[in-house]
């Protein structure tokens, strides 16, 4: 019986030292793939390193759970989990099953299989720990696999039970503390004996990834929440820890970023200059550096940085090749567009391009930039007038808008012409032949219930364009029908559900309120330019009537007021406005589409100073 016994341990230890040299074995394959030149090559490698390891798991699990088995069998576990999730770029919950099976087969050696903490996983860990204190040889095994649990919670946002699980592996006197970072800095994972079996990344190493993964994070949320100072501090922590070259370019950008918030321009550009020198992700770099110059109010670098980055966009990446670890990119989350890194798409930055050329002056430009944005967009694609889900683009119509704006502004009339006419032909359709099935049309559409506003504008730089290629007649058509319209449209609908952001910036009370204002203004210019003041007199004062806050319409009305030498209204409208302080439109809560902004500067009275200037001295007309 004695020699029974004493045979099938050799068999036992035999069996081990074979699967032992297998993992080795399955390692340095592992190893020969990561660096192989051939892409197929490499990935059929590792996939058939990985089904070996489930293999060689599956054996291991059934002997009997001792301590001579279950150092090899964690630390199988171990490679299978962070070979499986290099090769899935990402880690998945079913990941969980295998690191609660090492956990339970570690109670199980402790004559525990039955043990299920309330707690779950976490529970789990607090038992095994407790357990495995009094077993050396285990600790190195299960700190690594400790380390990929970290990883698990980490990237699905798990913190406290994070912290608790790091609060169980570090020191005592720190035991208390719920500070991640702190934690991940003070633990110290044993280190691996010499003749220990071969592992894809030990526990120190995945320690690293962890503390720079979580201090990027963390620096990136205090960051979008506006807690400086503490942002500053995780960035730094990132940019010193196991900071590969790609993320390292993220992490000089957002300190870039922390530092210009924080009023230090000057420290800011030198760590935007540092990350474009550290890689070829130039997009979050040059996107911060056009809002810096912004801010300097450089509007020559400003742009410079922009058309870089429309270029620096339009070029394919090769992606990286990774090695199969648990690196710190496994452990971000996905791009967010509220993230300030967030640099869009190539069109998204050529609207950004194009629009700060039309705000800044550079009409020509501008014009250029957009024309080239719509050609982008249109080419080969069936695009539904609808808001994109993220900024920083427009919803397509006020792309037309914007586009036509700038056009005018360049002079190029009959282009915005034929860009109004492209809008005009993709939504008009929408609306009701008469004005009383207006409300019955938009609950039947499918489409946004919005386009009158759109259809509207468009109607009002088709006036514009008019006015520039000297018809006028033409001009005051299109005013009239732009008028026509937005006199039916109605700024809230209730039925429709929230809108966008896009639809609430060009139909809130106070954009439907100025373009009404710009129309009945325009057409009122135009009847001026005709000799017809008393026409033009009806439209100012339905302009002042509609925003009495707007001095533009004001204006208008006190010159035609002269002119029709009704002296005793012009004096009580001039002294209105002396009393008045400068009133400014309450865009708090919706900022005017910049298409409207455009048209609004075209019918400021240039002469207002001087007509102020003159009554100031006269006192009197």
């Amino acid at each position: 019986m004695a020699h029974k016994t004493l045979g099938s341990s050799a068999s036992h230890v035999s069996c081990l030292d074979l699967w032992r040299e297998k993992n080795d074995q399955l390692v340095r394959q592992a190893k020969v793939a990561e660096n192989s030149s051939l892409p197929l090559r490499r990935q059929q490698l590792a996939r058939d390193a990985l089904e070996g390891l489930r293999g060689l798991l599956c054996s291991l699990r059934g002997l009997p759970a001792t301590v001579s088995v279950l150092p090899l069998e964690l630390t199988v576990i171990c490679n299978f989990i962070t070979l499986r999730a290099n090769l899935a770029q990402g880690f998945t919950e079913d990941l969980a099953q295998d690191i609660q099976q090492g956990l339970e087969r570690v109670l199980e050696m402790q004559g525990q299989p039955e043990a299920r903490p309330e707690h779950g996983l976490r529970g789990l860990w607090d038992s095994t720990l407790r357990v495995s204190s009094l077993l050396p040889e285990l600790l190195p095994a299960l700190h690594h696999l400790a380390g990929l649990q970290a990883a698990l919670w980490l990237t699905t946002n798990r913190l406290g039970d994070l912290a608790l699980l790091l609060q169980t592996l570090t020191v005592s006197q720190i035991r208390a503390s719920e500070d991640v970072l702190l934690l991940l800095k003070t633990w110290r994972p044993p280190a691996e004996e010499s003749d220990a079996p071969l592992t894809l990344q030990d526990a120190r190493g995945l320690r690293d990834v962890l503390l720079t993964a979580f201090a990027y994070r963390q620096g990136l949320q205090e960051l979008i929440t506006g807690s400086l100072p503490k942002a500053l501090s995780s960035l730094h922590e990132a940019a010193s820890g196991l900071c590969p070259r790609s993320l390292l370019v993220q992490v000089y950008t957002a300190l870039g970023t922390c530092l210009r918030k924080m009023g230090s321009p000057q420290r800011a550009l030198l760590y935007l200059v540092a990350a474009l020198k550290e890689g070829s992700t130039w997009g979050p770099p040059l996107l911060e550096a056009s809002r810096l110059y912004q801010q300097l109010g450089n509007t020559a670098a400003e742009i410079e940085s922009l058309e870089l980055l429309v270029e620096a966009l339009s070029i394919t990446r090769i992606p990286e090749v990774h090695q199969l670890l648990i690196e710190v990119e496994l452990l971000l989350p996905q791009p967010d567009p509220a993230s300030p890194l967030h640099c869009g798409t190539q069109s998204q930055a050529k609207y950004l391009l194009a629009s700060r050329c039309l705000q800044t002056g550079r009409a020509g430009d501008a014009a250029e930039h957009y024309l080239d944005l719509l050609a982008l967009l249109l080419d080969g694609s069936e695009l539904k007038f609808s808001p994109p889900p993220c900024p920083p683009g427009p919803c397509m119509p006020e792309l037309f808008l914007e586009a036509a704006a700038a056009l005018i502004q360049a002079s190029r009339a009959q282009d915005a012409l034929t860009v109004c006419e492209e809008l005009l032909s993709r939504t008009s359709f929408l609306l009701p032949k008469r004005p009383r099935l207006w409300e019955d049309a938009r609950r039947r559409t499918k489409e946004s219930p919005h386009c009158s506003p759109w259809v509207s504008a468009t109607h009002l730089l088709q006036g514009q364009a008019w006015v520039q290629l000297g018809a006028q007649k033409e001009a005051i058509s299109e005013y009239s029908r732009c008028l026509e319209l937005l006199f039916r449209a109605t700024p809230k609908d209730e039925e429709q559900g929230p809108a966008s952001s896009c639809e609430q910036g060009c139909t809130s009370d106070m954009a439907l309120q100025q373009l009404r204002t710009a129309a009945l203004i325009s057409r009122g210019l135009e009847w001026v330019a005709l000799g017809q003041d008393t026409k033009a007199l009806q439209d100012f004062l339905l302009s002042v009537q509609m925003c009495p806050g707007n001095q533009d319409a004001s204006y208008h009305l006190l010159q035609t007021l002269r002119r029709l030498d009704r002296r005793d209204e012009a004096t009580a409208l001039w002294r209105r406005l002396e009393a008045q302080t400068e009133l400014l439109l309450e865009n708090t809560a919706w900022s005017l589409p910049l298409y409207l902004e455009t048209c609004l500067g075209w019918i400021r009275p240039p002469d207002r100073e001087t007509l102020r200037e003159e009554f100031q001295t006269s006192g009197d007309l």
